[in-house]
């Protein structure tokens, strides 16, 4: 093929002739990157004003030098999860394994659609995620598919779900006399309405059940919501509990709200998207008491397990309603009886091979570097809620169940009304004056500082920045 418009690293040569040009021009990108990341501490958590770089298709090929120009500055104008003082969402720095995985899964660039087009990802991913349902006690039939992120794990969990209440797999809605519904705790992740309205169940067909001090969603008011459904018509087929609420970090009581769902023929999904990650440390998987006996799970290894986004996995407690309730078949394909072809069990086709960089962070850091990991976030939680409680004009949303602290000024000469636009003004002077990042989400009808304890680097010190400055800011503001 004539490729004489091409430049010489433009593609890698399988007989090796250009080799020494991609060598070239991958130690460029990979010095330029690392420079940059080593010194991440120096750049400021989220960039001030990012420039873009020229969107428009040359008519001849970029040199190099423009080309690393761009990425410099692509990279300076991103969000800076690696700087310590990142610690406003569930985002961190990925492990260095992950992102050679993405490298090497990229290169290699074999789809996840059949085991045909990536015959050892395939074996890998099915095994790892058998191995992974092992640790959440999800029993011997269990397994499940990698997607990209969570919000494809809910749909693909709920419409497993759906097909398996309604047998509407291949008919479809119309011949229901009654409206499915869902019920999740009114904090549950937004992934759900969207889920709902994709499955053409309309985004009120998800029921927000009362939750309490704590965000925990309420056994008894689920109970009511249930039985109210049903006698009004409806006809429930779901319920979702969240282990790690996204604004707080609270986990829905497990147990009792599989009961409620096993009372009521109901299928139970937790969604673990975050706290799934408590399995890997034995001082705090009794959180996750209850997530046994649920019929899917939802897990994210990019979140506290620092793998590269994107990578989420679904897993099922009877992986066989996969074949039975979900399945399309793809005619194009070979079949293998040993290791089913991911795609047509998946919401996603094509798929790049995730499993790699999940597969190697596991290899890399072991169940100790996991497990150490987050033990030291809740470490660092403890010493944040505990000064937090202390400090007298600082109030809890709630009390922190993972590595999440959400709080806010409350002080006294400020009033009620007025709290909202003090503490977005806090959020700002962190940033600008101490390098530090915290999120400011509405829970609550007001607005709340929020921190994330997932970055390694993250420390002692970096709390009593965040604390410092939060005084100064409280004493310049103080009338």
């Amino acid at each position: 093929m004539n490729r004489s418009n091409s430049p010489e690293a433009g593609f890698i040569d399988p007989s090796g002739d250009n080799a020494e040009d991609v060598r070239n021009l991958a130690e460029d990108v990979v010095d330029q990157l690392l420079g940059q990341l080593v010194g991440a501490q120096d750049r400021s958590p989220l960039p001030d004003d990012p420039t873009i770089p020229e969107v428009s298709i040359p008519v001849s090929p970029r040199s190099q030098n423009d080309l690393l120009s761009d990425l410099d500055m692509i990279v300076a104008g991103s969000m800076n999860p690696a700087h310590p003082g990142y610690i406003g969402h569930m985002d961190t720095m990925p492990t260095t394994v992950s992102v050679l995985g993405n490298l090497v899964a990229s290169a290699v660039n074999n789809n996840m659609l059949s085991v045909e087009m990536s015959p050892v990802f395939s074996e890998l991913e099915v095994q790892l995620t058998e191995t992974i349902t092992s640790e959440f006690g999800l029993g011997p039939d269990a397994g499940g598919v990698l997607t990209s992120g969570g919000s494809l794990v809910n749909l693909h969990a709920l419409s497993v779900a759906r097909n398996h209440a309604f047998d509407v797999h291949e008919d479809g809605l119309t011949g229901l006399d009654r409206e499915p519904v869902l019920f999740a705790s009114e904090v549950a992740h937004t992934s759900l309405q969207k889920a709902a309205m994709m499955l053409g169940l309309g985004t009120d067909a998800v029921v927000a059940v009362e939750t309490d001090a704590n965000s925990r969603m309420k056994p008894s008011a689920l109970k009511r919501a249930v039985e109210r459904a049903a006698r009004d018509g409806y006809m429930p087929f779901c319920v979702v509990a969240t282990a790690g609420t996204t604004t707080t970090g609270n986990i829905d009581p497990l147990p009792e709200l599989g009961d409620i769902a096993d009372e009521h023929d109901l299928w139970f999904h937790v969604d673990a998207a975050y706290g799934g990650a408590l399995v890997f440390s034995e001082a705090e998987r009794g959180r996750l008491d209850g997530i046994e006996i649920a019929d899917s799970v939802t897990f994210n290894p990019q979140k506290w397990c620092y793998v590269a986004k994107t990578c989420a996995m679904a897993l099922f407690t009877d992986v066989d309603v996969l074949q039975e309730d979900f399945r399309v078949g793809a005619p194009y394909m070979r079949g293998d009886d040993a290791v089913p072809n991911l795609g047509e069990l998946s919401v996603q086709g094509t798929r790049r091979a995730a499993v790699l960089k999940l597969w190697l962070t596991f290899q890399h850091l072991g169940r100790a570097g996991l497990e150490q990991l987050i033990d030291e976030s809740y470490r660092l939680t403890a010493l944040i809620r505990n000064h937090v409680a202390d400090h007298d004009e600082l109030e809890l949303a709630s009390e922190p169940e993972m590595n999440l602290v959400c709080f806010r000024a409350a002080p006294d000469w400020c009033l009620p009304d007025e709290r909202d636009t003090l503490n977005g003004r806090l959020q700002r002077q962190l940033l600008s004056e101490q390098d530090i990042f915290v999120s400011l989400p509405t829970y609550r009808d007001n607005r709340w500082l929020r921190v994330v304890l997932l970055n390694p680097f993250t420390d002692e010190t970096t709390l009593d920045q965040l604390f410092d400055g939060i005084d100064a800011f409280l004493e310049a503001e103080r009338p």
